[in-house]
């Protein structure tokens, strides 16, 4: 393969993984949410749901026990996930992502003994399970960040091109952020 060859290839590659990967990550963040959402409405099923239960029922004081709280977040999260699955309803869905990980992230702190073997360095694999979650809120910021219209681009320079006018609309107070 000559050195053009392998540049027409690499372009290829990545204006199509610009093309649709940002689809293809809304699709399978919204498969991982709407799989572990069902889960949760089959009792024993879910690793997480003795602690997501838990974790709710602190938070709430004890006002919401397991018998509402595990529906109502196995519909949250299959919701989420139907959601990011057909890219409707994107503002909301992705609201409703962000509210949910910030209650997943509470056991790191209300349970420590349960999620860290040495804090804050060795997790268990709870703790695992929680902190992979910084992987879904960066994907959710990456569609977020298509929501109005944005877009991956695999040229360099449209992609400088956009980066400027956004510096300039932004030092002008035009940028409507």
């Amino acid at each position: 393969m000559t050195q053009t060859q392998f540049e027409r290839l690499d372009a290829f590659i990545t204006r199509t993984m610009a093309r649709y990967g940002v689809a293809l990550l809304r699709v399978s963040v919204g498969l991982v949410f709407f799989w572990f959402g069902v889960l949760k409405f089959f009792p024993s099923l879910s690793p997480a749901e003795d602690l997501a239960a838990r974790t709710i029922a602190t938070l709430t004081f004890g006002l919401v026990q397991p018998d509402l709280s595990l529906p109502v977040l196995a519909a949250w999260e299959v919701l989420i996930g139907l959601g990011l699955i057909t890219g409707r309803f994107m503002r909301a869905t992705l609201l409703l992502l962000f509210v949910q990980m910030l209650g997943t992230i509470t056991p790191l702190f209300l349970f420590p003994q349960e999620t860290w073997t040495v804090f804050p360095i060795a997790p268990t694999l709870e703790g695992q399970y929680i902190i992979k979650n910084v992987v879904l809120v960066s994907a959710a910021i990456v569609i977020g960040a298509t929501v109005r219209g944005g877009d991956v681009v695999a040229d360099e320079d449209l992609a400088q091109m956009a980066h400027e006018r956004y510096r300039q609309q932004h030092s002008l107070g035009l940028a409507q952020d």
